[in-house]
């Protein structure tokens, strides 16, 4: 009975002991990997052109992640469709940190109204930071009557309807955004969407329109030597760089506060150690005094918050402008 009882006792001790060499070896395995990370050429997705969208801010990055990771960060541009196609390529890619999506509020704005997408916005990738955000700019004609956003306010008041601004098309943030910024205010603007911002921005340009919101960094060119009229920004706080311009929010429309942002995002199943070093590594380079001041000189707020906290915002983003879609009766194709 005791020789029985001594058996079972060691056979026990034997499960047990081979369990945690399992366990170990696990552990060993995933540290292993994330040491190991990473092994080949890192792609970095842009779901823009060279040049537009968040393409010259992941230049920036990937230069430095470059030199950090010891391999090569290849940008991968893939202008088509609304930043879906390049979103769909990260989704499906191998979840091994060496393929990173470039995201920003195009990507949440679709993933809350567009049917039919080739993959889940929540579900089928991992955040890593919310590397900025930006305000964007209230610009009018020169010709244009209203010199302050309280006038512009005034003056739609009195012509409902009559005043006409541009976007790049139905569920963009200029026209989710003009739109809010127009039911808080009590007035009503007419849309008129166009094939891209740079498209309406020349038809601000033109008079052909006579308002457009846009970003403040890639229009300075048009505003700073006046042939744009800056009137607003649509941040929540006046920014350093230009402490002299309202926000929308101080200018009549209390509480209004609308932001375009860049982030960086991982396949879905991506180990979250490796999830983890893109996250610091980033975070390192956010915080070089050369970059950070290339960022904040662009017009940008440098977050480069946790893979949990852009977790959070996405969700957050995605309701708040899906619910003003939907309010809208926006549906995009």
């Amino acid at each position: 009975m005791h020789r029985e009882t001594a058996r079972g006792n060691t056979s026990m001790r034997r499960v047990a002991a081979m369990a945690g060499t399992m366990v170990l070896s696990a552990v060993a395995a995933c540290g292993a990997w994330a040491q190991a990370f990473p092994t080949k050429p890192i792609r970095l997705v842009v779901p823009f052109a060279p040049g537009g969208g968040t393409d010259l801010t992941a230049r920036l990055v990937g230069a430095r992640l470059t030199q950090r990771l010891g391999q090569p960060v290849i940008i991968d541009n893939r202008p088509a469709a609304s930043g879906v196609v390049g979103a769909d390529l990260v989704a499906k890619a191998v979840p091994d940190g060496h393929t990173i999506l470039t995201a920003s509020v195009t990507f949440v704005i679709s993933s809350a109204l567009q049917k039919g997408l080739p993959y889940d916005g929540f579900r089928d990738f991992a955040p890593i930071t919310l590397l900025i955000s930006a305000p964007l700019g209230v610009l009018v004609h020169p010709s244009f009557p209203a010199k302050t956003m309280g006038e512009l306010i005034a003056q739609a008041k009195g012509q409902p309807g009559r005043i006409n601004y541009g976007s790049s098309g139905p569920g963009s943030i200029a026209h989710l955004s003009t739109e809010v910024m127009a039911a808080m205010a009590g007035i009503k603007l007419t849309h008129v969407p166009y094939k891209g911002v740079a498209a309406y921005t020349s038809a601000v340009l033109s008079n052909e329109i006579q308002v457009g919101l846009t970003n403040l960094f890639s229009t300075e060119s048009f505003w700073r030597p006046g042939r744009l009229r800056l009137l607003a920004h649509t941040g929540a706080r006046r920014m350093e760089t230009l402490p002299e311009v309202p926000t929308v929010a101080e200018s009549g429309v209390p509480g209004y506060d609308a932001t375009i942002w860049f982030g960086f995002m991982a396949p879905a199943k991506t180990p979250p150690a490796i999830v983890q070093q893109l996250y610091r590594e980033i975070r390192a380079i956010a915080d070089t005094p050369e970059v950070r001041q290339t960022l904040v000189a662009q017009g940008n707020d440098v977050v480069a918050n946790t893979p949990q906290e852009f977790a959070k915002f996405i969700r957050a983003e995605a309701t708040r402008w899906g619910d003003a879609g939907r309010r809208l009766g926006v549906a995009i194709e």
